[in-house]
């Protein structure tokens, strides 16, 4: 059983002081509080100021994407979070993603989107897709919403999908969603880790996605020891030589 403190028994002098000690600690808890809220404003404040700085790199940055094919959804299967949710039919479709951007609202605090620009496809006539976060602040619930999806005949992937799943998804221990199941799921926008990857992780730097290198195994010896009879073929052109240079 875990020890309890038992409390000695205090003058009333005691019980004064100690009283008026917690009361000074309260006040300079308050002060604390009062400064680390400051802080946050301040650090706000920066925020805001240094997204407005980036806006034009990030600019720049699409430019230069737009000219390497397939950036995106390379960078996009090289990362090994988000790839876990991508089923084939996803990849072939993300091949038409030309653009991805992630917008910061203004109050920072309240929220962002992330917006998909694809060109044109066999999968869905949108050219833009979006899915918007609002944080919930002043009292709100946090809430988000998704572009709704003009799939073509035939090539809803979140009617398609969930049908061939099952034995691969749970395979990997994945839970049972896809990229356009996230995309399209607006149930618990505060719990949402595939967008906050993509916010925090993906956006500020693609390019660390992209440039990831291609592991290579290197081949391994068969078990029924090829690799040893190799070695014996060595040994035995060795003894040859050997007896050569003596008969000589």
């Amino acid at each position: 059983m875990a020890s309890t403190v038992k409390k000695a028994k205090k003058s009333a002098e005691a019980l004064v002081d100690e009283s008026e000690a917690l009361e000074l600690v309260d006040g300079c808890q308050n002060s604390i509080d009062a400064l680390n809220e400051q802080a946050s404003e301040e650090i706000l404040k920066v925020e805001q100021k240094y997204n407005e700085l980036r806006k034009p790199h990030y600019q720049r940055r699409n430019e230069y994407i737009k000219r390497v094919s397939n950036f995106w959804i390379v960078a996009i299967m090289n990362h090994p979070q988000i790839s876990c949710i991508l089923e084939q039919e996803e990849e072939d479709c993300l091949q038409y993603l030309e653009k991805l951007e992630v917008e910061e609202f203004e109050d920072i605090k309240s929220g962002y989107r992330i917006l998909f620009y694809f060109e044109e496809n066999p999968f869905f006539d949108n050219t833009v897709l979006t899915k918007e976060f609002k944080l919930g602040t002043n009292g709100e619930s946090p809430s988000s919403t998704s572009t709704a999806i003009k799939w073509k005949p035939d090539h809803d992937l979140t009617k398609m999908l969930p049908k061939k799943m099952d034995s691969n998804r749970r395979k990997r221990g994945l839970e049972n969603r896809t990229f356009f199941d996230w995309f399209t799921d607006n149930n618990d926008p505060i719990n949402d880790d595939i967008a906050e990857l993509i916010k925090d992780d993906l956006w500020p730097n693609p390019l660390q996605y992209y440039l990831v290198p291609d592991i290579e195994v290197e081949p391994e010896d068969d078990e029924d020891g090829e690799g040893g009879e190799e070695f014996g073929e060595e040994e035995e052109v060795d003894e040859v030589e050997d007896e050569e240079e003596k008969a000589s």
